[in-house]
């Protein structure tokens, strides 16, 4: 390979070898041990718009003024310890000053008697893909809710016209399914946003501080009350309180809150005069009110004073097909947030992450993905920087994981999901994936799935 390195007063082209590396679609340099560039196909050329005969003999850095290229250079990685580096990412800046998202793997050039006498590093442009993926996210995004699936979306057509109104709404939905979210997205879309959203857990705090929280207190109303304070309802006065966890409160509040919202009036601790408040209020809770109801838990009439709109979240299980979405969603922000390039994650973790049934919902995920960036220096998060129960046993990892199944896997899970939803109706399942009857019919046989006992035909369509 040594006697193949460019002569410098021979032409580029006259080069055999850079006819092959012309012709391929990614970007691709080599570099010498004095990390001056050596080659530079027309791919990379076109990627950073540099000419090549301008980039010959320069040093690397200078020519793409890369995110790494300072800390953490992947090819001086690579000529350091001997090891290439696959799919790691960056960016670059272009000859117009703009910003290049790429994909890079490097490894060591050796000449014909196997000694290393530089680098090569391939890179490929993800502006394209980064678009798409913004065009996306933008599509199946609501507010900061992220969904495509039809939980999602019919919650999304509704929530305009919830905002619309002044309607106490309860919502409920387990822990971890983004019930603030919601809340905050109806404050969002009112023509109360330019005032305040004030969000309290009700089950944190006990009667006494509860009660203090929500109305305030006047100055001498308990010990330390040494001046006077607003409550939650005051200071939202004229837009959004949101009563988290209200399934929690105990029966004495329950009466407080019930006199509130039939009056609109507030009472501080202390005070002998009542407040009116014009105060839009939002109730969420991970339990099921009405079952509290008949149990004698919960009031009958406070119940039917706050579920006046109601809303049910679906569960992360419920709606697996927004999982790649919020992965997407959650990487941008941990990005973000810690000052990373990682590119998203591999096909094996994809797959795991759509197999698992998530008791923690979004929340989960969001610590699997967090956790994940912890471990990960670069590049694509794999199994192996998932949390220890997400990894395959060290005796199934390659069989299960490595192999082409796991695409099929996501597959069987999504056409078994929407079957359930449509309750067997093969049609509708198909019309919801956004295939032909024929196609489903082939996957069912194909993956082997199991189908519902009814064929849903009999339900409307």
């Amino acid at each position: 390979m040594a006697s193949k390195m460019r002569n410098r007063n021979e032409p580029y082209a006259a080069q055999p070898q850079n006819v092959i590396l012309d012709s391929i679609n990614e970007g691709v340099f080599t570099v010498d041990l004095d990390w001056r560039i050596t080659a530079f196909n027309r791919a990379a050329e076109r990627i950073t718009g540099i000419h090549r005969e301008e980039a010959l003999g320069r040093p690397c850095c200078e020519v793409f003024r890369a995110s790494i290229c300072e800390s953490a250079c992947a090819l001086r990685q690579t000529l350091t310890t001997g090891k290439p580096v696959v799919n790691a990412t960056a960016h670059i800046i272009s000859q117009t000053g703009q910003r290049i998202p790429i994909r890079i793997s490097t490894a060591l050039l050796k000449g014909e008697d196997a000694t290393v006498i530089g680098g090569v590093e391939t890179f490929q442009d993800l502006s394209q893909i980064e678009q798409l993926q913004k065009e996306l996210e933008a599509r199946y995004t609501f507010e900061d809710i992220v969904g495509r699936s039809p939980a999602m979306t019919s919650l999304f057509q509704i929530l305009p016209q919830i905002a619309e109104s002044d309607s106490t709404v309860l919502i409920e939905g387990a822990s971890g399914t983004g019930k603030e979210l919601f809340a905050r997205a109806i404050h969002n879309l009112s023509r109360r946003r330019k005032k305040r959203f004030v969000a309290i857990n009700c089950a944190a705090l006990p009667d006494t501080l509860l009660e203090s929280e929500l109305f305030g207190h006047k100055a001498g109303a308990f010990t330390d009350a040494r001046k006077d304070k607003p409550g939650r309802f005051a200071l939202a006065d004229g837009g959004t309180i949101f009563l988290d966890e209200i399934g929690d409160v105990s029966p004495a509040m329950q009466v407080r809150l019930l006199r509130v919202l039939q009056e609109r009036c507030i009472e501080p601790l202390g005070s002998l005069e009542s407040v009116k408040v014009n105060v839009r209020v939002v109730a969420a809770t991970n339990k099921e009110l009405a079952r509290l109801v008949r149990a004698g838990k919960f009031r009958e009439d406070l119940f039917y004073r706050i579920r006046v709109v109601y809303l049910k979240l679906p569960t992360l299980r419920q709606r697996r097909e927004d999982i790649p979405l919020l992965i997407d969603r959650l990487v941008a922000k941990f990005n973000r947030l810690q000052g990373k390039d990682i590119a998203g994650v591999s096909n094996q973790v994809l797959a795991r992450l759509m197999e698992h049934d998530y008791p923690g919902n979004v929340r989960e995920l969001e610590n699997i993905i967090e956790q994940a960036f912890v471990l990960c220096r670069g590049g694509l998060i794999e199994l192996h920087h998932l949390p220890p129960e997400l990894r395959p046993a060290p005796a199934d990892a390659t069989r299960e994981y490595h192999s082409p199944a796991t695409l099929e896997s996501m597959e069987r899970i999504l056409i078994s999901e929407a079957l359930r939803r449509h309750h067997g109706n093969r049609r509708r399942a198909a019309r919801e994936l956004g295939i032909h009857s024929t196609t489903l019919f082939r996957k069912l046989k194909s993956l082997n799935i199991e189908v519902p006992p009814t064929d849903g035909r009999h339900r409307r369509q």
